[in-house]
């Protein structure tokens, strides 16, 4: 661990389209390989398709996914005298929006349809409405975090 003052967090510029820090955010999350101009392509892409499908703005959709996404509680594992217990811990708000974006990109990777593009929107459309696999994850965490409640005395 590091001995002197923290590390500065560095802070991002919105983004030229929607001019909002989260869509940052999220392309770099997307970004593979330094290839920041297709990832931006993709995400206003699938921002387009979103808009196409619903009549909804696209943006409104991606921050209503990532709303539903976002977990409020995990589980940490903590030694205690020999035996490893899951503890229940909420999660800060900026580890909050990481695992959001992180999940939403995975399980829109992991899809079945044609372009990348496609994939995302198929994905942000699912989690705006409280579906899918990323809004499952988010679920699938909070069960296990309520059904280790027992434990949170063992948290510090």
């Amino acid at each position: 661990m590091a001995r002197r003052r923290a590390a500065e967090k560095r802070k991002l510029n919105p983004d030229v389209r929607y001019g909002d820090v989260y869509v940052t955010q999220f392309i770099n999350y997307m970004m593979q390989r330094g290839k920041r101009s297709l990832s931006e392509r993709l995400f206003y892409d699938a921002l387009d398709k979103i808009t196409e499908r619903t009549g909804q703005e696209g943006i409104e959709v991606f921050r209503a996914a990532l709303r539903n996404v976002q977990p409020a509680v995990e589980v940490k594992s903590r030694r205690i005298g020999g035996a490893t217990y899951q503890v229940p811990v909420e999660i800060k708000p900026q580890r909050r929006m990481a695992l959001g974006m992180r999940w939403l990109i995975s399980f829109a990777r992991g899809r079945q349809d044609k372009s990348h593009s496609e994939r995302l929107a198929s994905e942000l459309l699912a989690a705006s409405k409280n579906e899918g696999p990323a809004c499952k994850k988010r679920e699938d965490t909070h069960r296990m975090a309520e059904a280790n409640r027992a434990f949170a005395h063992c948290r510090w």
